[in-house]
């Protein structure tokens, strides 16, 4: 069987995959699926995305027990428990834990795949596991794979791009046939593969985290296959099969 790979640039394009029935892989490299990534192999139980801040808090006051995690404009918000850096999601705070995540695009993307029957997260840092598991289910399940860019304040996002090519060049030993642009973030990653983190620093993105003090996540995100995960989402809360 022959599998279509495509991809998508941005959160709200989500709904056009879905409409086509693909397994979907969504990927927000900086930061919140390499948070999602980081969080689930640290041990926590269950990461819950919702797109409101107002939601987010509700969601919390009725589970106090659960931690409220997330950002807006690359910024903890007030009275969460947790930011939108993966360095944060140490085993010792996120072990066996609840986690109610908000960000400003990637779990827009999340929210916007929920009619989808296969939704996978990916992120540098499991580019080849989530490549693996992708596309053994979709072979199993007789569909295509779209890899969901979550983009950045709705505009096209390099460092998911090129995640996506990270992803793509994981799709081995299949028949698979790429899209023009799936095509290009394949051949875009691997221009960059040996100096990967210093070319997404260039990023506009990068630029705001790094004027915001958070370098180190950069760095830390850009670690290609760092663990061995394929966290899918569905429909309520990410999780991994333990």
């Amino acid at each position: 069987m022959s599998i279509n790979v495509t991809t998508e640039f941005l959160a709200r394009d989500a709904v056009r995959a879905v409409r086509r029935g693909d397994l979907i892989i969504v990927v927000d490299a900086l930061r919140c699926t390499s948070t999602i990534v980081t969080a689930l192999a640290n041990g926590a139980r269950e990461v819950i995305p919702v797109k409101s801040l107002g939601k987010a808090r509700k969601m919390r006051s009725e589970n106090p027990d659960y931690l409220l995690a997330g950002e807006r404009g690359g910024l903890k918000p007030s009275g969460f428990d947790l930011g939108n850096s993966p360095l944060e999601y140490t085993p010792e705070r996120v072990s066996g834990k609840t986690i109610i995540l908000t960000t400003t695009s990637g779990t827009k993307a999340l929210e916007n795949s929920k009619g989808a029957q296969r939704v996978f997260i990916g992120s540098f840092l499991n580019a080849g596991a989530v490549a693996r598991e992708a596309l053994s289910t979709a072979l199993n399940d007789g569909r295509d794979i779209c890899i969901v860019q979550s983009g950045t304040n709705g505009a096209f996002s390099l460092e998911d791009f090129i995640c996506a090519g990270a992803i793509i060049s994981n799709l081995t030993d299949a028949d698979i046939k790429l899209s023009d642009a799936a095509q290009a973030a394949y051949l875009g990653f691997k221009s960059i593969e040996k100096n990967l983190c210093a070319n997404i620093m260039k990023s506009e993105h990068s630029k705001r985290l790094i004027e915001l003090g958070f370098v180190e996540d950069i760095k830390f995100s850009c670690q290609v296959n760092l663990f061995p995960i394929a966290p899918f989402y569905d429909g309520r809360a990410v999780i991994v099969r333990r």
